[in-house]
């Protein structure tokens, strides 16, 4: 009987934590603008950008109908719309520069052309930038054929698909930092576009806190393993910064903290912030900065220093991908838009919608984060000072075991300072800026003092 009664107490106990964890705060702003995401407006803007024949990035700038120049004139017409909802804050170019030929994959002088479109934040003390990008150009199974069809509806229509919705839907909205949606170019051709931005953007100083590049992210399927599954997809981010790894190296040895660059730490918030607002949708976190053999448009951001991600479909089908049209032996092969999951693809839009817009709504990171490490201990003792933009009703503090890949509490305070019954040789800290709203900044792992 003794036995039975603390069996019954110990369901009970569990059951009743199990409730208790199911809360999930959503922002209804942020709920609402997921909920207007469309499957219909992403297979229109694909199926448009499939008909221009090829997006190749050496191809014709001049024809109205096929070629390069007609789809990046296709993207900015669509900016140029939404940026009517935005009141004036928002507007788009297409910012180009002049390359020679390289010997490797240009072969001529190219005028290369990225469509950026950039929403100014409302907070004119905010000098925060967010980007979303994906890759305007396709290609077949050589590179270098400008002239026939390469259709590139998942790589990358798709990608650029969903920088198009959500510059759509948030167009209309009110962010106090800046987001900007971008669909480059040269992408196959040696990621030339991002290159070129990336590169300017470090000239100018600009404040770029986080990069979301798409690239394949439309697909449900594999070859060769044949599996099917719409329910997750893949966020790369690099360990160990490329950025001035030799002035931080001593720094991140002695910390501990091979595990927490700034893209790392960006892709653990979409993880957190996209499964909060996404439904069936599972974050996987892939610990390299991208896939063997293949680069992508994050890699000149992450060189130059800002946090930057590539998110990519779980099970990818190289049937589909860098591949004339073309049957053989019964078995199709081509990046064609039948092999597009639209349910698949309108989540994977909600993921990058909700990061952008919880992030672009947040208060700046907290400033000059420290950790006391002057003495032994079993408690820690952690201190910040508030954002420099942004108001912020408290601070998280998030705590991990220093095995743990991701944050495991999340402890709330509207101090600026704080004692931690946990010891600072046992786990991490980092600290986060949270506003009246519930939208947190990213987060920072403290210095020690």
């Amino acid at each position: 009987m003794k036995s039975f009664i603390l069996l019954f107490l110990s369901i009970f106990i569990l059951q009743k934590n199990i409730i208790a964890q199911v809360t999930i705060y959503r922002d209804p702003s942020i709920e609402q603008m997921v909920k207007e995401i469309s499957a219909d407006s992403l297979r229109s803007y694909i199926q448009t950008m499939v008909n221009f024949g090829t997006r190749n990035t050496l191809s014709t700038q001049t024809n109205k109908k096929r070629g390069i120049g007609a789809a990046r004139n296709y993207v900015l017409a669509k900016f140029n719309e939404f940026a009517k909802k935005s009141g004036g804050r928002m507007t788009a170019i297409i910012d180009s520069t002049t390359l020679q030929p390289d010997k490797r994959r240009v072969d001529t002088t190219l005028l290369l052309g990225n469509v950026v479109a950039t929403l100014k934040g409302t907070n004119q003390n905010d000098n925060r930038v967010f980007i979303i990008s994906g890759h305007l150009d396709a290609m077949r199974s050589n590179v270098m054929n400008r002239i026939d069809d390469a259709p590139g509806a998942n790589d990358d229509a798709s990608g650029v698909a969903a920088v198009m919705e959500c510059a759509r839907i948030m167009s209309s909205r009110n962010f106090g930092a800046t987001i900007i949606f971008m669909a480059v170019s040269g992408e196959e051709q040696g990621l030339l576009g991002s290159s070129f931005m990336a590169t300017k953007s470090r000239k100018e100083n600009v404040n770029i806190e986080a990069v979301l590049n798409n690239d394949i992210i439309g697909s449900n399927n594999s070859n060769e393993t044949g599996i099917i599954n719409n329910t997750q997809v893949r966020v790369f981010s690099e360990g160990l910064p490329f950025y001035e790894l030799d002035k931080n190296a001593k720094n991140i040895r002695q910390l501990g903290l091979e595990n927490d660059g700034k893209s790392r730490q960006l892709a653990r918030y979409i993880k957190e912030t996209g499964e909060r607002y996404v439904d069936n949708l599972e974050i996987k976190l892939v610990y390299r900065n991208d896939r063997f053999l293949r680069g992508g448009d994050h890699t000149p951001f992450v060189e130059n220093g800002y946090p930057a991600v590539r998110i990519t479909e779980m099970n990818e089908n190289y049937d589909h991908q860098h591949q004339d049209v073309r049957m053989e032996n019964g078995r199709q092969y081509g990046d064609l838009i039948a092999y597009i999951d639209f349910e698949y693809l309108r989540k994977n839009t909600a993921m990058n919608l909700s990061t952008l817009a919880n992030l672009a709504k947040a208060p700046g990171m907290p400033a000059d984060v420290k950790i006391d490490v002057k003495k032994l201990g079993n408690t820690s003792f952690l201190s910040w000072k508030t954002p420099l933009s942004g108001a912020a009703k408290g601070f998280y503090i998030l705590i991990r075991e220093t095995t743990s890949a991701f944050w495991q509490k999340k402890i709330f305070t509207d101090a600026t300072e704080i004692t931690l019954p946990y010891s600072k040789d046992n786990y991490f800290f980092a600290v986060q800026a949270v506003n009246e709203t519930g939208n947190e900044s990213l987060m920072v792992m403290p210095g020690v003092k």
